[in-house]
């Protein structure tokens, strides 16, 4: 009997981002991924949403390496924060650990890794495992696809992908590849990205969104262009590069991570822009803004980037006015449709134009839709199949696509976030969970809690209302109070007579409580909260926040 490969999910499956995975033979791990998921309006104050590693913590770490398999946030975001923890080399492709280094430099735990530069098509032996790396294609350069080769056979892992014949760079998803490992020795368990899974047809072509782009410049010649786009997105950057050149004008990149992508893309040959066509945006004003094409961030109604700020006006570098065309080449991530909308609007309250992807087609996935899914099923013929990367209503669309090309009911697994499997020669066994529980990341507060962000969510929604009661013990008798602060509950003139109100109430059970006998100061916070939540409740029907203090002396 050959070593059983166990698979632990600890994140992307059933929601999007913090895709991680760790895969162990023999006591020995290998970490798939390591993302981070960006927090909604949900979850108050909250930086970034990582993957659970409570389990990987306590049972020893022993990792001994991670694969990025790309260099988006929801793939490596997570890195910096488990690196705090253990030490481990990192393999990706040479653009992917550029931006790893950043990241890590930035978080200063550079010196507890090694960054290890992988090339299309090489094989390594990364922990107890024979790794090929192959080509795929995606919205950000050099993406790989996995082939563990293990005691278990070939495990498959698709990273996230599109199938487009005519890519920006040329790089096409490696499928013969993949239908030669299908040939010989065969899959036995395809891992696959189920992003697009419920929406039928193919993707369109990145190249097309260049086309569009290029109409878009002839047609606002005499303006200046804006373009917002996630900075991570270099195929798509080249082709407004490509643009603005074709028309004579001036690329200018505005927002941090836009110009240090730039930079890095340029300098490791996957962005060409001509010298003489790129300034810094401090030479703004030196140019003729019909003559200019702003690429800067900002395209998901992030409140600090820069094309919010211009949006607002608050730039330090620009304003908008009735001359300037801004143009959003992406689609709002589902979450982020209110800020892109605010962002929108504020914009038109300036005079600009303002182009998006409903209107005309500035932008297209990075993820294979149904059609392109099924491809790759063909092509890779596996003998089991688990869909991975995407909310709960993608992976259960992937796993009834496959049952539809003629997979075994039982050969589809479906999985989420905690599960646990094991690939042994019988098949795949689900041998229980380990969590998956979300960890909320608050600026340098660190990992915070449920109850925290719970009462960031009741201040939020209804405010707080706080009574401060002074007590002598001994003397069975208020000192001082009740008196009572509010934030955000109701409005005056009503707030006087409510706080009146409350603060009558508590007195009552205050006195009533110290006249019975031996009552503590936890025992009288217990009243105060209780007396005081019925009179709010009584009078407003809302739940704000009760916060009682009751002090001695």
């Amino acid at each position: 009997m050959s070593d059983p490969v166990s698979i632990t999910f600890l994140g992307g499956l059933g929601e999007i981002g913090r895709n991680c995975a760790v895969l162990e033979t023999d006591g020995r791990r290998v970490m798939l991924d390591c993302g981070q998921m960006f927090a909604g309006d949900d979850l108050p104050g909250v930086d970034a949403v990582l993957p659970d590693f409570e389990w990987l913590l306590e049972s020893g770490g022993g990792i001994e390496a991670c694969i990025a398999t790309h260099a988006h946030e929801d793939h490596i975001g997570a890195l910096p924060h488990l690196l705090e923890h253990l030490s481990f080399p990192i393999y990706g492709s040479p653009f992917t650990l550029a931006l790893v280094r950043h990241k890590l430099a930035e978080a200063r735990v550079l010196d507890r890794t090694e960054l290890r530069p992988i090339a299309d098509g090489e094989t390594h032996d990364i922990g107890p495992f024979t790794c090929e790396f192959l080509p795929v294609t995606h919205s950000i350069p050099s993406g790989l696809i996995t082939a563990f080769h293990t005691r278990q056979g070939v495990i498959l892992h698709s990273s996230d992908f599109k199938l487009d014949m005519t890519p920006v760079d040329g790089r096409r998803t490696d499928l013969s590849r993949i239908g030669a490992l299908a040939a010989d020795p065969g899959i036995r368990l395809l891992l696959a990205d189920s992003t697009n899974a419920d929406n039928p047809g193919s993707t369109r072509s990145e190249s097309e969104v260049g086309e569009v782009l290029r109409g878009l410049f002839a047609a606002h010649a005499g303006r200046r262009l804006i373009v917002a786009s996630f900075a991570s997105h270099i195929h798509r950057l080249q082709q407004v590069a490509d643009a603005a050149v074709a028309t004579g004008r001036t690329v200018v990149t505005l927002g941090l991570s836009m110009r240090r992508n730039v930079t890095i893309a340029r300098e490791l040959g996957v962005l060409h822009i001509p010298d003489h066509a790129l300034r810094d945006i401090e030479d703004l004003d030196e140019l003729d803004p019909r003559e200019v094409c702003i690429i800067c961030t900002g395209s998901q109604g992030e409140p600090r980037a820069a094309l919010t700020q211009m949006a607002q006006g608050r730039s330090k570098w620009t304003e908008i006015g009735p001359d300037d065309t801004v143009i959003f080449s992406s689609s709002p991530i589902p979450g982020n449709e209110a800020a892109v909308a605010a962002v929108r609007n504020d914009l038109a309250r300036r005079g600009a134009r303002v182009v998006h992807s409903g209107q005309i087609g500035v932008h297209t996935s990075g993820h294979g839709k149904a059609g392109e899914l099924s491809v790759l099923h063909s092509v890779a013929v596996p003998e089991w199949f688990i869909p991975v990367h995407g909310e709960y209503a993608h992976l259960v669309a992937h796993a009834e696509l496959a049952r539809r090309l003629g997979m075994p009911d039982e050969r589809v697994v479906l999985c989420e976030d905690g599960d646990r499997v094991v690939l042994d020669d019988d098949g795949i066994t689900h041998t229980g969970s380990v969590g998956g529980d979300h960890l909320y990341v608050d600026g340098m507060v660190g990992h915070l809690g449920s109850t925290v962000l719970g009462e960031r969510r009741i201040l939020g929604d209804d405010g707080f209302v706080a009574v401060v009661v002074h007590v002598d013990l001994e003397g069975r008798r208020i000192l001082a109070g009740p008196d009572v602060v509010t934030r955000g509950w109701v409005e005056q003139p009503a707030l006087v007579a409510h706080e009146a109100a409350v603060a009558d109430a508590v007195a009552e059970v205050v006195e009533t409580a110290l006249a019975d006998g031996d009552t503590g100061l936890d025992e009288l916070a217990r009243v105060v909260r209780r007396a005081a939540g019925r009179v709010v409740n009584d009078r407003t029907r809302r739940r704000p926040m009760i916060v009682p203090v009751v002090r001695e002396g």
